[in-house]
């Protein structure tokens, strides 16, 4: 059984206006359009912005939810200390299962770009940079930057840095040491970037649809960007939706919305679903619970969970276990292979998740994976190794009796063809809007 997903459709959330999707059938947009609609409007006061932003509650899109506003603030207080500064929008989406950042580069470079500008401005930054793998997304930005006038920026210069695709490429200070001129990946930390980034300099390394959100709030301010989500989740995001034989979807959802509610507009039926694999690979497994919760960082949490890139695998006959065998077989093979805690620690999980995929797991197999699920946390520089503790610690938790199964050799799902795939839940494709 394979999970690829080639077909995607992009979808509006109903009574949301979106923020970020381009209406059904628009197409890419072009300068006009977007300069029309009201883009690149003049910034007459930086620091109006920046409490705007810090007003808003912006979290980062990337994955860990972090807030733009004290990001952005720290490096425009290095600028005001007298430093230079850089800006990137970090378009690297290393969550295979996740297509949003793609997305947003090829179809809307204008909005992605005019966020850089405002946080290129904010930050005082004299370098921007936007990097990428996908060479579409790359040349979709490279043309836009040659149609914009040529004061757009000020005096901000804003350079396309490539790299080859890869789970760890997109961490922030493998971004930076690849923009630096090494390789893609991670570095110890601290320094963090916003402290000493691009050529040592602070740098605000930030995903594309965070930055995307930023032309709202220049426009419309903090309170209407808060107009719709949750106190402690405001906006919408952008979700992948892959999973349940249905065809991959992009949608923009307000923070606070139902998973019941999804599941309806994705066509799904609440009864056939046994769980969902969540921000991609890293926030790990939920079960049937995801039922009952919305879709905000807050219920997330309580969840044990989180939303992570926006990226949610629906489970409804894939076998968790085999779900989960897969995810951290990809883990293992994409790890750094820079810190010895993740290099063996992500092979050494994945051996134990096929072991009890194929049924032949004993219970001290799963002792020790219960173990690594804890004593391996925060071992890496970055992520990866967290995300496959967080695959292994879930599935323990989550999936009690789909593990008792597999000790027994007793999984009919994976008897009749175990769930298998090199990057699950993967959406290769681009639809056009």
């Amino acid at each position: 059984m394979t999970s690829t997903a080639t077909e995607l459709t992009v979808t509006a959330w109903p009574d949301c206006t979106p923020r970020l999707l381009r209406p059904a059938g628009s197409g890419p947009e072009d300068y006009a359009d977007y300069a029309q609609a009201g883009g690149y409007q003049p910034l007459s006061d930086a620091e109006a912005l920046a409490e705007q932003v810090d007003l808003s509650g912006l979290l980062g899109r990337g994955g860990a939810a972090f807030p733009i506003g004290t990001k952005l603030r720290s490096v425009r207080d290095a600028h005001q200390r007298g430093s230079d500064t850089v800006v990137v929008a970090n378009g690297e989406e290393g969550e295979p299962a996740s297509i949003k950042d793609r997305w947003l580069l090829r179809h809307r470079p204008y909005l992605v770009l005019d966020g850089l500008r405002l946080a290129a401005a904010v930050a005082g930054a004299g370098r921007a940079y936007v990097y990428v793998s996908d060479a579409p997304a790359a040349g979709a930005v490279s043309t836009a930057l040659s149609q914009l006038p040529p004061d757009t920026f000020g005096g901000t210069e804003v350079n396309v840095v490539t790299v080859e695709p890869g789970y760890v490429a997109g961490e922030e200070t493998a971004a930076v040491r690849r923009i630096n001129g090494g390789q893609a990946k991670p570095t110890d930390k601290p320094p963090r970037p916003f402290e000493e980034g691009v050529s040592g300099l602070p740098t605000m390394v930030s995903n594309v649809e965070t930055l995307a959100n930023l032309p709202f709030i220049h426009e419309h301010g903090a309170q209407a960007f808060r107009s719709v989500g949750t106190p402690m989740s405001p906006g919408t995001f952008l979700a992948t939706i892959t999973g349940g034989a249905r065809p991959a979807t992009l949608y923009e959802i307000p923070h606070g919305a139902a998973f019941s509610e999804l599941l309806q507009l994705h066509g799904l039926d609440k009864e056939v679903v046994t769980g969902a694999l969540m921000g991609g690979y890293f926030a790990g497994l939920l079960n049937t619970d995801i039922l009952d919760a919305t879709l905000d960082h807050e219920a997330m949490r309580r969840l044990g969970s989180g939303l992570g890139c926006g990226a949610i695998s629906i489970l409804t006959d894939d076998c968790p276990v085999a779900v989960a065998a897969s995810v951290m077989a990809y883990f293992d093979r994409e790890n750094a292979g820079q810190c010895g805690s993740c290099f063996n620690g992500t092979a050494a999980m994945s051996a134990v998740a096929s072991a009890l995929r194929d049924g032949v797991a004993t219970d001290d197999d799963v002792a020790r994976l219960q173990r690594w699920s804890v004593v391996l946390r925060g071992r890496g520089a970055c992520g990866t190794l967290d995300g496959a503790t967080n695959i292994a610690a879930s599935l323990l938790h989550q999936f009690p009796q789909a593990i008792a199964r597999h000790l027994a050799n007793d999984c009919q799902t994976c008897r009749a063809g175990a769930f298998e795939a090199v990057r699950p839940y993967e959406v290769e494709a681009v639809a056009q809007s």
